[in-house]
């Protein structure tokens, strides 16, 4: 109830990691995202600091996440947000770091960025959500563009 709910926009940083838990599947990424301004004096667009945040997925999310997810793709991401800090280990200096994580409850592609084909899944592992359609059927490969 009291969760701070975020929405980022950026690109998939890392290959999603997917494991099988005795809960369900978990799904983790790191994910960035880097603010664009409008520079006035020189009339060009500029990048601002980049931040990186881990996003984690849980169950059916996680296994669609794995299956459909590659490095430097754009998306979307909404979830709720956590930050933790952790004490200093061996080589930090003596200095706490600060995590910032999100709890995935949606991620969608951005398509601002690019275009993306929907395939309605069932209940089903990452694996076999690339290669199988609805109701298990097999999906074909996709058509070479041009020909």
């Amino acid at each position: 109830m009291n969760d701070t709910l975020v929405t980022v926009v950026g690109n998939v940083a890392t290959s999603v990691e997917y494991r099988e838990t005795p809960t369900g599947g978990v799904a983790r990424f790191r994910f960035a995202a880097t603010a664009r301004r409008w520079d006035r004096e020189r009339s060009v667009w500029t990048d601002g600091p980049t931040s990186f945040y881990t996003v984690s997925a849980w169950r059916q999310l996680a296994a669609n996440l794995a299956a459909s997810v590659a490095v430097g793709e754009p998306l979307v991401v909404h979830g709720r947000l956590r930050v933790r800090e952790e004490a200093p280990g061996d080589g930090q200096g003596g200095q706490r770091r600060t995590f910032v994580d999100i709890d995935a409850l949606a991620v969608g592609h951005d398509l601002a960025r690019g275009t993306s084909a929907f395939r309605r899944g069932g209940k089903r592992g990452p694996e076999q959500a690339m290669t199988e359609g609805p109701e298990g059927v097999p999906m074909r490969a996709p058509e070479p563009v041009g020909t």
